[in-house]
């Protein structure tokens, strides 16, 4: 996967992503992409790692599991942002 489709796609599922997770988030729009890069990197590992990575047609499974990844790393990484940002106020 070249980078520019990587970034794509991290685009693409770190919004859904936040659209996916109630409430508002606090995580800025990069710090989203990179999100959901790695959701959409650890989605790949777990598909691979049950064996349905590559299929006939579309990888439907394979992008479920891309898209749960954004979501789980998305809400990680918006709780950090905002502990991270909470905490710089205090300070």
């Amino acid at each position: 996967m070249s980078w520019l489709w990587a970034i794509i796609v991290g685009l693409v599922l770190g919004l859904i992503a936040k659209a996916i997770i109630p409430g508002k988030q606090q995580i800025p729009l990069w710090l989203t992409v990179v999100c959901g890069i790695l959701g959409s990197m650890a989605g790949n590992a777990v598909a691979a790692g049950i064996g349905v990575d590559d299929t006939k047609g579309i990888d439907w499974i394979r992008h479920l599991f891309q898209l749960i990844g954004a979501v789980v790393i998305v809400g990680l990484g918006d709780m950090l942002y905002a502990k991270m940002k909470g905490s710089r106020r205090r300070a």
